[in-house]
């Protein structure tokens, strides 16, 4: 209870700024070609909110003024492959790689303690960013299963069928295909870089069961490591 409190503070400061929809529970994001989409998995510690708002007149102030769009933060109510288990996955905005890339390269000049203030609060924080590369939209309703996975090929030849076979099989079985995300950049220290990432959504938990059953059959060779999160 005391961790969902926690979390709840920084959700509310977040939510504040970013495009949620709280009456018809639908969670709707928009991507620019060319602007950057973060994807943060982090663990809050008990003296969370005791630390951010330090953290939010320093780092995240100089994020907003770099280029930085708040956008959801939701929480893995379950983890479902993989040993990693933080407790949200959180989506966030820049408005260009230059932006982005600026603020990893200059935060530890502007804000020194930057990474001891991170480690203040959280336990875990994992990081990924994409360039987009064309427009994209997509939305999370809150009455359907979302599904965040992540998967670490050995061979990189392999990616492209693995991925086209992985969502044709998804698809058979009921998902949407939200969002598909391949070769991510990461930092020092934050280092979260699977070979793709795609988020889906299911009718029902009965749906997924079913895809997960077909897909542990299916097992590829190839696959070195998957993180996969339900996601609220």
């Amino acid at each position: 209870m005391k961790q969902l409190n926690l979390i709840t503070v920084l959700a509310i400061f977040l939510l504040s700024l970013s495009n949620v929809n709280g009456q018809s529970k639908v969670i709707k994001l928009n991507f620019k070609k060319g602007e950057v989409l973060d994807i943060l998995l982090f663990t809050g510690k008990p003296d969370m909110g005791k630390y951010f708002p330090e953290y939010k007149k320093t780092a995240f102030a100089f994020a907003l003024q770099t280029g930085y769009t708040p956008q959801p933060i939701l929480n893995i109510t379950e983890t479902t492959e993989g040993g990693l288990q933080p407790g949200n996955f959180v989506f966030g905005k820049w408005k260009n790689l230059t932006a982005r890339e600026q603020f990893l390269n200059e935060i530890d000049k502007k804000v020194p303690d930057f990474h001891q203030q991170r480690r203040k609060m959280w336990s875990t924080f994992y990081l990924s960013y994409f360039e987009m590369n064309e427009n994209t939209s997509f939305e999370l309703h809150s009455e359907k299963l979302n599904v965040a996975t992540a998967y670490w090929l050995k061979n990189k030849n392999d990616i492209k069928n693995f991925q086209k076979e992985w969502t044709k099989m998804a698809k058979k079985n009921g998902a949407t295909i939200l969002l598909g995300l391949n070769n991510p950049k990461s930092s020092v220290g934050y280092m979260y870089k699977p070979n793709f990432i795609i988020l889906t959504s299911w009718p029902s938990k009965a749906s997924f069961d079913n895809f997960k059953k077909e897909a542990f059959l299916k097992k590829n060779k190839s696959v070195i490591n998957v993180n996969e999160f339900i996601i609220k």
